[in-house]
Parts: C-alpha cells; structure tokens; sequence
C-alpha cells in the first residue's frame, strides 16, 4: 500500500524521466523509498533478495517498478548494474546489524556487516558513477548511513564503524566528483519503526534509552526518511552534495 504522506506536497512530476536504483527495496526504508520514488515521477529498479517482496511491490507499483532479485553482494549484480548504462539516482540503502558486546564479535560477523554495509555500497556506487562519467551525465548518489555514523553506542562498535566509514565515503567522494556535477549525500536516521527494529524496541530498558536520546521523544517513520531522500535526489537540493541529512529527532545534538 502506497502512503508517503510526508512528500505528498511534491510534484508528481519532481523526478521524471529519471531512473534509480533503489538496493533492499523489498522492505522498510527501502520499499518507502522506491514508493516515494514512483510518486514523484521517477522509474526504479528495486533490488531484493526476497521474490515475493517484490512481486507484492511491483503489484502497488505497476510498470514504474522494475524488480530485481539480487544479492547485492554477489558479482552477478555488480554485473548486472554495469549493463545499466541509464541510471540517474542510486540509493544505497541495503545495511544490516548485530549489536553485541566488541569482544564477542566473531570475524564472520566481522566481514558479513563490513562487506554487506560497506563493500557493497563502495562497489555499487563505483560501477553507477563510472557510468555517469563514461556518458558526461549528472547524476544524484544518496546513502542510507545512520545516527550511528556520528556518534557511538554501547554493543554497536561494528555497525557504527561501518556508518562512520560510509560518512566518510560520502564526504569524500562528493568533493572528488563535484565538478562532474555528480552529487553524493547520505540519509542518517535515528530508530525506524519498522519489522527489524521492533523487536528490539520491545525491550522496555532499551526503549527507554532509546526515547532518552531522542529530544522530539518519538522514533522515525519509513516515511520521515523517504522524504529526506526525495529532497537529496531531486533539483530540489541542486546544490546540496557532501552533506548528511539527520532524521534524527535531535540525538545527534542532544
């Protein structure tokens, strides 16, 4: 079902012509995302693991909707990504997370988050841009970071040394491509109300902590973040690049 109140008072016509790529679009963030996306006039090829999740969406989408189920780690899609000469707009959402205290963090889980929330975004982002370049194209790169990739946080040391990484990574490739008018940016939320957090959030300590952080005292909607994206894609924020929109209720300035 498609929603996005928050960028109800956008243009239908904001993004079209444009195609973007949309990497864990079968759920949450994602899938507001490619819905906000289509709302506003954009095609989008949405990239899951999970066939049905896509199905479902390309069904509330219609032919705007271009499913892929694909590993975004896997060479099969970085192959399948380079033949996509056209894409305007990447956002790099796919993440996971696995808080635990630093010194139980096996190196398995070590190199899955690593690669999974940083190589993949380094290696999409690196074929999308080669593209844009080879065809003297402008182009608008938003990546889906955290809170966390501007502060710490008990039990999240690798999930946050992978924000931190992906700040980083923006910042410094949005000065590098500049001129190229290529514009890179990242989307920092804080807690989401989706199906991954709210197990968590179901812990009265840990939500407690949570709301403690959070000055506006409320936690972020797929919506609230999917607005931030439209903003950061579009001619909207035409000369917005390097920059990381915080959807954070105030815990960053707490």
């Amino acid at each position: 079902m498609v929603s996005n109140s928050k960028i109800s008072g956008y243009s239908t016509t904001l993004l079209s012509g444009k195609l973007a790529l949309v990497t864990g679009a079968g759920k949450g963030i994602g899938r507001t995302c490619a819905e906000a996306l289509v709302k506003t006039g954009a095609s989008v090829i949405a990239v899951a693991r999970t066939e049905a999740d896509l199905l479902e969406l390309a069904g509330d989408l219609g032919d705007k909707l271009i499913p892929w189920v694909e590993d975004v780690t896997s060479d099969a899609f970085l192959s399948r990504l380079e033949a996509r000469k056209d894409i305007d707009i990447l956002i790099n959402n796919v993440g996971s997370n696995q808080p635990e205290p630093f010194i139980e963090i096996e190196r398995s889980t070590y190199d899955r988050i690593v690669d999974m929330n940083l190589g993949s975004v380094f290696r999409a982002t690196q074929v999308v841009v080669r593209n844009l370049l080879q065809a003297d194209k402008a182009g608008s790169i938003v990546n889906i970071s955290s809170q966390m990739g501007h502060v710490g946080s008990p039990k999240r040391t690798l999930y946050c040394a992978t924000k931190h990484a992906i700040e980083g990574f923006t910042k410094a490739l949005a000065v590098e491509l500049a001129q190229s008018n290529i514009r890179i940016n990242s989307v920092a939320p804080t807690f989401v109300e989706t199906a991954l957090t709210k197990p968590m959030l179901e812990n009265p300590e840990f939500a407690n902590f949570v709301m403690s952080k959070i000055p506006m005292n409320k936690l972020a909607s797929t919506d609230d973040v999917a607005a931030a994206v439209i903003y950061l894609a579009s001619e909207l924020s035409s000369m917005v690049t390097g920059t990381s929109v915080l959807v954070d209720g105030g815990w960053v300035a707490h």
